[in-house]
């Protein structure tokens, strides 16, 4: 049993169609699935269901699958300690990171780089499902995320940062000389907000709620990019409601005033977490020691009262 062939059976797996696993592993399709009934043939099981097209797993197969991911996370954890033996981490780090929270990654991936230039980050934008998963599945080194989300299993978290909300508002616009503002008040105005499937949206859907309204917005978006983009360009029209962790990349548009809403003095914590299994990944300990001492809490905590005053 050769460790591509189990390279293979993981692309597979992810893929869910053996043409597209062939190209994640840059061979023919002939050549993957060769591979892959010759892993049936060595451990003398069947693996995948086979019709007209891929079906899925056997039981076995999910076994099989199951080791996989713990040998081929073995062979990395290997090489990583004996590159860190050799004078220094080296391979890429992969982070996973909810949208909302992609702001404030660089808070982590720049001191992490300037520790360990050697080392290539791959950063990805996840739901926190997806991050549950692949980090089960050692497909993640760590992962940036909401801490109380009860779909995480079988991890260790660091607390961040708590999200603070703040509306965006025109500079001309009628809440716009107020020192704060109520969810009620934001609620009556144009709004541009994260789409209802997002977990950052519905955390704002409950504060809205809980000052006796509802938002109704006129555009909505599954990127904080794509809010901003109204902003800046509406001359004016729109508003929104953020977290202050999204200063740190965007800051407040020209034209645009921010202001703190009433309501809860913290939101839910955002943390990085890593997987509690063995064998734990070296550069998600690398990342977690750059955590510890990055105060990106403080940061962003700066960040906000330099635009609130």
């Amino acid at each position: 049993m050769l460790l591509r062939q189990l390279e293979y059976l993981v692309a597979l797996a992810r893929e869910r169609h053996f043409s597209r696993a062939a190209d994640a592993c840059f061979v023919s399709q002939p050549s993957l699935s060769a591979a892959i009934r010759k892993l049936e043939h060595e451990l003398d099981v069947p693996i995948v269901r086979r019709g007209r097209r891929y079906e899925g797993l056997t039981p076995e197969g999910e076994r099989v699958l199951a080791w996989a991911h713990r040998i081929l996370a073995e062979r990395d954890a290997l090489e990583q300690e004996l590159s860190a033996m050799r004078g220094g981490l080296t391979g890429t780090l992969r982070l996973g990171a909810i949208p909302t929270a992609l702001t404030a990654a660089s808070l982590l991936t720049t001191p992490f780089c300037e520790r360990h230039p050697l080392v290539r980050v791959s950063l990805e934008s996840l739901s926190s499902r997806e991050i549950t998963d692949r980090l089960a599945e050692f497909e993640l080194d760590a992962a940036m995320t909401y801490l109380d989300d009860d779909t995480l299993r079988r991890i260790r978290g660091m607390p961040l940062y708590e999200e603070r909300y703040l509306l965006l508002t025109p500079a001309g616009g009628p809440l716009a000389e107020q020192r704060t503002a109520r969810w009620s008040q934001a609620a009556a105005l144009p709004l541009c907000l994260l789409s209802p499937r997002m977990r950052n949206r519905r955390i704002m859907d409950e504060c809205f709620a809980a000052d006796g309204s509802t938002a109704r917005p006129s555009v909505e978006s599954d990127t904080v990019a794509g809010l901003y983009a109204h902003l800046t360009s509406a001359n004016g029209r729109w508003s929104s409601v953020i977290s202050h962790a999204w200063l740190h990349m965007f800051g407040v548009p020209e034209g645009m005033r921010v202001l703190p809403l009433d309501g809860p003095a913290h939101g839910p914590r955002v943390g990085l977490v890593v997987a509690d299994h063995e064998p734990g990944s070296m550069l998600g300990r690398a990342l977690w020691e750059v955590a510890r001492e990055a105060r990106v809490r403080d940061t962003l905590e700066d960040l906000l009262a330099a635009h609130t005053g």
